[in-house]
């Protein structure tokens, strides 16, 4: 597992994968760091304000949003952004056509980061990956292979799915 060897997992705080990632990671004793598409003050989704709040007081809140900024979908793309710029590896659990999970992979692949795609994606031939690969991003067949790929020390990877609309 991968907070057994000392890697930060950083995560949307979406529901689903990424409250899970979240989730898991602190249950595990791990660090986790949440990159929210609203400002601190606020949560999207309200369902997940225990675990922002458990994050902030033990882990890490991002955020590039100021106080009373308004929420709206593109606040979300540039969370993507910069969940790809801060990690040094992401990998994508699910993503449907045209999600953001899409763009956070391009922007992974765009920055030289490496980029990698479960095994049950890759096995669901969405139409995004075939070009994701032939630009560097892997199938995911073991978390080993995302330790040989990420540089010594602070190890951070972004654990990203797209949440259900």
């Amino acid at each position: 597992m991968l907070v057994d060897e000392n890697v930060t997992v950083v995560s949307g705080l979406a529901m689903g994968i990424d409250t899970i990632a979240h989730r898991t990671t602190i249950t595990q004793g791990g660090l986790t760091v949440a990159v929210l598409g609203t400002p601190l003050n606020m949560q999207y989704p309200k369902s997940n304000y225990n675990l922002q709040n458990e994050i902030a007081a033990g882990h890490l809140l991002v955020s590039q949003f100021p106080t009373g900024y308004p929420i709206n979908k593109g606040n979300f793309v540039r969370r993507n952004r910069t969940m790809a710029l801060i990690s040094n590896a992401t990998v994508i659990v699910e993503a449907g056509e045209g999600s953001g999970t899409i763009h956070q992979g391009w922007e992974a692949l765009r920055l030289g980061r490496p980029l990698f795609v479960c095994r049950p994606a890759a096995e669901a031939r969405p139409a995004w990956l075939k070009e994701m690969v032939q630009y560097g991003a892997r199938i995911l067949t073991d978390y080993q292979d995302i330790l040989n790929e990420i540089p010594l020390g602070i190890k951070l990877v972004d654990i990203f799915v797209e949440p259900a609309s």
